[in-house]
């Protein structure tokens, strides 16, 4: 048996190896820059993220390019890229010429934009200050407060209709997130796709907002865009609601 075993074993080793080669020669359909948080107690997550993003990656063939720090980010810089997905990278701390390059690339559609949960700690942050149009991109939003304790929660589809909702539950329960409030609701200048319903918090907080979106876009730019807050915690990675999601938002807003 032992000889036959070792037959199967190499068969499979020659399969992997010719699968992982024409995936390689393969041209990838978009090319995406992924803005990675480099530390902080977001990190568990980023890693996590990054397993499951360059499978993800294979999967639909596009291709990623990671970078922790926005200093080489220019015009030029950016045109090799159809996706800008912020994984928990913070809007404040970047150099001028990447703030204007990225405002361009937004404003003027030369690409599209997905965020997760930290994009939106707005305001004034180690040092510097609310980066005033990031802000207004996510809708004119000021972070006030989270839940430090973390809290479970049902988010209800507000637009079963939006591409990045193909698949997707109506309804579907986040086990673990710090849910952040702001200072207004971004309603009024975002197009909601959907929000957290307060009401389930488990276990009950007193930090709530009312009218709570959490996954929106914004309509006013070029750029497809889409912002989902829920970006936390590793066990996202375990949620299909999310996955799907997120895969939906990575070829909706990226792909050509």
């Amino acid at each position: 048996m032992r000889p036959v075993l070792n037959k199967v074993l190499i068969l499979i080793g020659l399969l992997m190896f010719c699968l992982k080669t024409n995936a390689q020669q393969k041209k990838a359909d978009f090319s995406v820059l992924v803005l990675a948080e480099a530390g902080g107690h977001h990190i568990a997550f980023s890693k996590t993220a990054k397993i499951w993003l360059d499978s993800l990656a294979i999967n639909y063939n596009f291709s990623l390019d990671y970078t922790t720090n926005t200093d080489q980010i220019d015009e030029d810089f950016l045109k090799k890229y159809q996706l800008i997905l912020q994984l928990d990278y913070v809007p404040y701390a970047w150099k001028e010429k990447a703030a204007t390059a990225f405002q361009k690339y937004i404003e003027e559609g030369r690409g599209g934009w997905v965020g997760f949960h930290h994009a939106t700690l707005l305001g004034e942050f180690d040092g510097y200050p609310l980066w005033q149009w990031f802000s207004d991109f996510m809708g004119g939003i000021r972070y006030v407060n989270y839940i430090p304790d973390f809290a479970s929660a049902t988010v209800n589809v507000e637009d079963k209709t939006h591409p990045v909702m193909k698949g997707v539950s109506s309804s579907f329960q986040v086990e673990k997130e710090e849910w952040y409030i702001y200072n207004k609701s971004p309603r009024t200048n975002v197009h909601v796709i959907a929000s957290v319903d307060e009401q389930t918090y488990m276990p009950d907080s007193k930090i709530k907002m009312g009218d709570h979106p959490v996954i929106w876009s914004n309509e006013h730019v070029k750029a497809k865009n889409v912002y989902i807050f829920m970006g936390h915690s590793p066990d996202l990675l375990h949620n299909n609601n999310w996955r799907k999601l997120v895969a939906n938002s990575i070829m909706w807003a990226g792909k050509p």
